[in-house]
Formats: C-alpha cells, structure tokens, sequence
C-alpha cells in the first residue's frame, strides 16, 4: 500500500510540487497528443541588477478528470523569500491557454515553440532539471529502502548499505554541457586580455547561474572574471555530471520496483560491477590497510583514516578493453578519491576523461584521469568533513608504460604526448619510500612506502601525480569505505 501512494504522486515521472497542496488529489496534465508534460523551473540571474529568481509553473489536472489548476511559485534562489498562487479553471482549454500565456509572459517565448528557445534580457530561461522523483533526495532514499519485507535482498550487509549510500541530486545532461560550454567561452573571454569583453563576461556569468541555480542569499553572485573561479565551477559541474549518471540508473529501475526482487539488488545490477567484500581478517585486507596508513602524507594531518569496508570491484568488460595494456611496462596500483555522489557513475562507467565542453583550466596536466601514490593527496578530493566524514576511495592497477615527468603545469593530451610515452607524470617533492615497496605475484607496484624525499627540488609540486588519457589503461581493482576521523 505503501507503494502505491507513492506511485499516485508520480504521473510520468513527474512530481506535483507540494507547494501547490494539491499533490494528493492531482496530477501534472500530460498532452496525449503532443506528449508535451506541462511543469517547467525557469531562473533568472543578472550580476549587475542582483537577481537571482527562480518561477515554477505546472499544470494540474484533478484525479477525476473535472477540474484543472495552473500553479505557480516564485523567489529568490536560497532564501525563504518566496510566494504562490493557484488559479482554478472548470474547462481544460482555459487552463492550457493560461499556462501558454504565462509561459509566454516570463520567458518571451511559445511554449509549443519550446525547443527553439531562445533567451531574452531582463526574462526567464527553462532549466532541465528533473521535476519528478529527482525533486527529493530523501525520497529517492525512501523507494531504496521501501522493499517489500517479504524480499529479501541476496547482497551482503556490507554491499547493501554502499549501494544506498552512493545514490543521491540530479541536473539533466544537456544543461551540464551548456554550462560546460559557457565555462569555455568564459575561459576564453578571460584569456584574450580583449578589455572590452567585460560586458561579454557579464553576460556569459549569467547565463551560467541561470542553468546552474546557485543560492547566495540577500547578496550577490560573484562575476566569473578570473581563471581560479572557472576551475572552481569546472569542477563543480564535474560533480554535478556524475550526479545526473546515478539518477538516471535510478530512473531506469524504478519501474521494477514491485517486482520480486530487492530494489538494493535492482540498482546494484545497473551498476554492472561486482562488488566483493574482503574478509577484514584476510592477508589481502591487511596488505591495502598498510598501504593506506603508510602513504598518508604528514601535512593532511587534520584526520586520520581508517578503512570500514573493502572491495574487490570487477567492471564489465574493463578486463576485456584493458588487456591490450598488459604487456606494457610499469603497472601500479594507485589511489583516485572522488564525492561519494560520484560513485554510482564511476562504478557503472568508470573512470572518465572531461568532456570536450569542459575548459581546459583546472587540469594541471591536461584533460585525463588522476592518480596519486599517496592516499591522503586523492583523499582531499573525497570533500569529506567532520560533520559528514564518511568517504569513497579507489585503488586502480594503472598501466603508465613510459612515463613523461612534468614539475609544473603542463597541458597535455593523448595526441600531444611525447613519442614513445604512455602517460604523465607529475613528479614531487615527497615519495613513498622505495624500501617499503611491494610487488605482487602478477608484476603489479604497490607503492607503499612512507612519505621521504623525492630529490626531486625545482617543482611546484609535493606529491606525485599520475595521469593517463587513456580510460583503456585503468583496471578498477578495489573500492575502499572509509572514516574521516578529524581531529579538530
């Protein structure tokens, strides 16, 4: 029963916004004719005036067919500042003439003409994100753990609470890579050194808080004029693109679930890895936990870490492509940390190199996959905290080949590589001590030394860095669960 009210809530996906307080009695109107889904989110950003507004509109259809009600809201993004209305209609056409002409009214553009949208100053612009299950992701955690009692789940206990921990927020894929897009364009305005693209950066700075809502209060948003802001914000969509994966892994089980099987298990199939838990007694568990306390390097000395869970993951297919790698020299096994909401996209697709949309600043070494030696150097990247200091970690066998060693920032790609080299590598001033080395019985370093000098003295760097461009030259071998335990 449970079940099925929640499913009421959610026609086609979508969900009656509850500010309305007709989500238990309506539905969003679906066009059977058109498929049209008549809800929008649309924003407003200018820098200069300091709005930063959101409107949200829908149209709702009573359960029994005999009412219709246009709803809006509106406010200022990440303030309480906010108001509502709704508008009842006995006939459908009204309604759908209403919401047409509202539509029209915020945006400056058909809502039948939708698709050739075209941004106007001083009005509203459509975001894509997800207004369906996606809106609350306490709710998407409450269909994970709303399984039918009588099901049980044939996954350990240990696997069981990382799938629900790695499913969480959603943006839709084609905003992201707009947004891409308006970094780059950014990215290039800021180089150029042009002065009169000040009014270039102003408009591209808004239409990037438009696609991506950011809350700032009663203050202002920031103008995206220097390269550090670009890298912050490259690198927040980053996040948000593995984000937008586990949701829609989400959206394509959830169909399934009142089936016979344990939805834990029906989202772990859409993984596509198998996820085997370590015996914490076993050779193999004590062999990564040393690696993990030796590496950690003395100056991330606000926590320490202490590895909960072990992983033996094995990809689908990863072996198959990564074969072609095997002959060549210099195997690792090597860290990648990443936000824990990364992970379900990560684990179904495994390690990415940025899209081509992405500005090429905040890469050090050009667009690649990163990795690291020292495990609290690709720990930092895991954004834990003391108030949330649980964590997700990788250990990769990387193949490097040859290696093209590279002491300040350099950018590099497949195709602008050196001859005869395979990978990149960042060379620090710390290393883990050869001495402690260890190799296992397939050829395989483990650098597993604690922190030493390196010699190495003109670089900008203090631990070393590996970087493929290659995702072919990553095989995933282990997924660590680990406690942040800050000190202070």
């Amino acid at each position: 029963m449970r079940m099925r009210e929640f499913e009421s809530k959610f026609e086609y996906g979508i969900a009656v916004d509850p500010d309305s307080g007709l989500e238990d009695t309506c539905h969003v109107l679906k066009d059977t004719e058109t498929g049209d889904i008549y809800t929008a989110v649309l924003g407003l950003v200018d820098i200069i005036r300091g709005t930063n507004s959101f409107y949200k509109m829908q149209l709702l259809e009573s359960d029994n067919g005999r009412h219709w009600f246009v709803f809006r809201a509106w406010g200022r993004t990440g303030t309480e500042f906010r108001g509502d209305k709704v508008d009842e209609y006995s006939r459908r056409k009204d309604a759908i003439d209403a919401y047409h002409a509202l539509f029209l009214d915020k945006t400056g553009n058909q809502w039948l003409d939708r698709k050739n949208f075209q941004k106007l100053p001083n009005k509203h612009y459509p975001l894509e994100i997800d207004y369906g299950q996606h809106a609350d992701s306490d709710q998407m955690k409450k269909i994970l753990e709303s399984a039918n009692l009588n099901i049980h789940s044939k996954l350990s206990n240990s696997v069981q609470e990382l799938i629900k921990m790695i499913f969480n927020e959603n943006y839709q894929k084609n905003q992201l890579d707009k947004a891409y897009q308006i970094l780059t364009e950014l990215q290039t305005l800021i180089t150029s050194g042009i002065t009169t693209s000040k009014t270039a950066i102003i408009d591209a700075s808004n239409r990037f808080y438009t696609l991506i809502p950011h809350a700032c209060g009663l203050g202002s948003l920031p103008l995206l004029d220097n390269v550090e802001l670009i890298k912050t914000k490259t690198e927040m969509i980053d996040n948000l693109r593995e984000i937008e994966i586990a949701y829609s892994m989400l959206d394509q089980s959830n169909n399934t679930i009142d089936s016979s099987e344990h939805p834990i298990d029906v989202h772990y199939k859409k993984l596509k890895c198998d996820l085997e838990p370590v015996d914490h007694n076993s050779d193999e568990f004590k062999l990564i936990e040393q690696y993990m306390i030796k590496t950690h390097a003395k100056t991330h000395d606000q926590y320490t870490l202490k590895l909960r869970e072990l992983f033996k993951t094995k990809r689908d297919g990863e072996f198959d492509r990564f074969k072609k790698f095997q002959k060549l020299d210099n195997h690792q096994l090597l860290w990648h940390g990443s936000r824990t909401t990364n992970f379900a996209g990560i684990l179904s697709q495994g390690l990415r190199i940025a899209p081509p949309e992405a500005p090429v600043t905040g890469y050090m070494f050009g667009k690649g996959v990163y990795f690291a030696d020292m495990v609290s150097k690709s720990a930092n990247y895991c954004w834990t905290s003391k108030t949330s200091p649980e964590g997700l970690m990788l250990l990769c066998e990387v193949a490097l080949g040859k290696m093209y060693e590279c002491y300040k920032a350099t950018s590099l790609s497949a195709s602008t590589l050196p001859n005869g080299t395979h990978s990149t590598k960042g060379c620090g001033s710390t290393m883990p001590d050869p001495k402690e080395y260890y190799h296992t019985n397939d050829g395989v370093l483990i650098p597993m030394g604690h922190g030493v000098s390196s010699n190495v003295r003109q670089t900008s760097l203090m631990y070393n860095e590996y970087i493929v461009y290659d995702t072919d030259q990553i095989n995933m071998k282990y997924l660590l669960r680990l406690d942040f335990q800050y000190k202070y």
